[in-house]
């Protein structure tokens, strides 16, 4: 139970690796706000907390809306006491070449994947401040370090998150909060099917394709990815902040 107690708050946790995070939290002993824009999916995630004897509860978040995200925080306070966790993890997934990428594609990448990390821990802050502390962890990508072809709007998003937490962490630090990052790798998950699909691709070969770029050969699953964001997110790591994990299989290290 190393979050018994803690307060967390998990974006973009209806499918996938937020969904596996959540879970996760609530089987260590937090107290887990779901923070979805979709409706069904979020209020999914809660039962399946609830089937297994966790606490949560689901709040229809837009990240890169300000209100919207004032609005959660509030109902996660309301429900559970001030706020010991956050994990930034919603995400806007659009990808292309420079040329075909439109000033709205540009605006919803950024407004979700960057701006909408720093909206949640704005609003967040005074909660965390209350309680002496706290641990963020933004979810980055391999894609924030890693130049891939025709992923550019993405790619740029992601190098934005891994920046913004190395400057949280240092602006941070006096309020004794924590800020760290995940870095995925190829992960098999929703937005990846959708973007198998939208390739045209066979789903079994796509999997297995995406899989030989990591050196253990295969995709990583959710659950790896959250038992990284739980690491950061305990004690364990009480002396770790403004650091980036790789979770990739390997794929990253030539």
């Amino acid at each position: 139970m190393r979050l018994e107690n803690r307060n967390a708050i998990v974006t973009g946790s209806g499918n996938g690796i937020g969904r596996a995070i959540a879970r996760r939290f609530a089987s260590e002993g937090a107290k887990v706000t779901v923070a979805e824009l979709e409706e069904d999916s979020g209020r999914e995630t809660v039962e399946l907390i609830r089937q297994t004897g966790g606490e949560a509860v689901f709040v229809e978040t837009d990240t890169s809306d300000s209100m919207s995200v004032k609005s959660a925080v509030a109902a996660a306070i309301s429900a559970h006491g001030d706020i010991d966790l956050l994990v930034n993890n919603a995400a806007a997934f659009v990808f292309g070449k420079v040329e075909d990428v439109t000033q709205d594609d540009w605006m919803r990448v950024f407004g979700v994947n960057v701006i909408g990390y720093a909206n949640c821990v704005r609003e967040i802050l005074p909660s965390m401040r209350r309680a002496s502390g706290g641990a963020i962890v933004n979810i980055a990508s391999v894609s924030s370090f890693v130049a891939q072809p025709e992923f550019i709007p993405y790619n740029a998003s992601k190098g934005a998150v891994a920046q913004l937490t190395r400057c949280l962490a240092m602006d941070l630090a006096v309020d004794n909060i924590r800020v760290n990052a995940v870095c995925p790798g190829a992960i098999r998950t929703r937005a990846t099917d959708n973007h198998i699909a939208s390739l045209g691709l066979d789903p079994e070969e796509a999997v297995k394709e995406f899989g030989q770029d990591s050196i253990l050969k295969r995709m990583g699953e959710p659950e790896e990815i959250a038992s990284g964001v739980l690491f950061l997110a305990s004690d364990e790591a009480s002396f770790m902040t403004g650091a980036h994990i790789v979770i990739d299989g390997g794929a990253s290290i030539d």
